[in-house]
């Protein structure tokens, strides 16, 4: 049988009759029920198959998880919180000729080792050709309730080249409710841009890939979804650690229809100067500065020693 695809499974929409299994709300689930949806994401996605681990985060009964193995992926490791879906995630394993494995745990708290463990030891790699993943793939429909911290932990672990991000070529394809995407991808002086956007694009390249109405979802959730791409920039933006930069970006958005002049000034006056040393011109609101220009600020003030309040 061909690796390309799995074969005929039950639908998405019978297994979740047959376990009977509903969406949790404390734990923001959503089901994903319309394959063509996932097949366009993992399509747009623009997948590298070759020496590479797919890791999916939340693959709840297994959706988005077929389109990855239909696409041709040889190694699949699932991290799913809700022992809920074991029984639907081990009957596609079992289907998967030895290309997908899942783990029960927490991607908040997992040792990322396991993880690469498990792809390395799948029955695709029996061989032993592959003995370090090239190609690291994170994907993931998150919860909404975690998406936001996930993403955080992430960055911090690609600044620190830790875990999954040790791996030469790491990209992030991931569905984040609607207004947290637009954050994450909007440029300077776009109402949308915050703390996480700049966080995001001082080592990312972070991109729309697919919106996903709520229309798609059971539960139909209030708003609807965007898949958003992370890239690892070439030539990181991020010149202070990845912490400094994320609480001087919180500092200044905390207040961010002030200038910024106002804000440093309400802070300490002296420290106004901060901002034209770093060529930032005082009179701008926070979503009106560059990238680039925060990380020199937060540059400045970690060789410094400044605490900001």
């Amino acid at each position: 049988m061909s690796l390309s695809k799995l074969p005929k499974l039950p639908s998405i929409r019978d297994l979740i009759r047959i376990y009977n299994l509903r969406a949790k709300q404390q734990l923001s689930q959503n089901f994903l029920m319309d394959k063509n949806i996932t097949d366009k994401i993992i399509q747009l996605a623009g997948l590298e198959l070759e020496n590479s681990l797919c890791v999916e985060v939340g693959p709840g009964p297994g959706l988005l998880t077929r389109s990855i193995l239909d696409k041709g992926a040889r190694n699949v490791v699932a991290v799913e919180k809700d022992p809920r879906f074991v029984p639907t995630l081990e009957q596609l394993q079992d289907a998967s000729e030895g290309r997908f494995n899942v783990i029960l745990g927490d991607m908040l708290e997992i040792d990322h080792k396991e993880i690469i463990q498990r792809g390395l030891s799948l029955e695709s790699n029996a061989d032993k050709q592959i003995e370090a993943f090239e190609h690291v793939h994170l994907l993931g429909n998150l919860p909404f309730s975690v998406a936001t911290p996930l993403l955080i932990q992430w960055l911090h672990l690609l600044a620190a080249k830790q875990g999954i991000f040790t791996s030469p070529h790491v990209t992030m394809s991931l569905m984040f409710q609607k207004e947290v995407g637009l954050r994450i991808i909007a440029p300077a002086s776009n109402t949308e841009r915050g703390r996480l956007s700049v966080v995001a694009q001082s080592i990312c390249d972070a991109f729309k890939i697919y919106g996903v109405p709520s229309s798609s979802f059971v539960p139909r959730p209030k708003v609807d979804a965007m898949v958003v791409q992370l890239r690892p920039l070439a030539k990181p933006l991020l010149k202070s650690s990845l912490g400094t930069l994320e609480h001087v970006a919180r500092f200044s958005f905390m207040k961010r229809r002030k200038m910024l002049a106002r804000i440093f000034k309400d802070w300490d006056p002296k420290y106004v100067a901060l901002l034209e040393e770093c060529e930032i011109d005082p009179t701008l609101r926070p979503q009106d500065v560059s990238t680039e220009k925060f990380c020199n600020l937060a540059q400045l003030i970690e060789q410094r020693g400044i605490r900001l309040p």
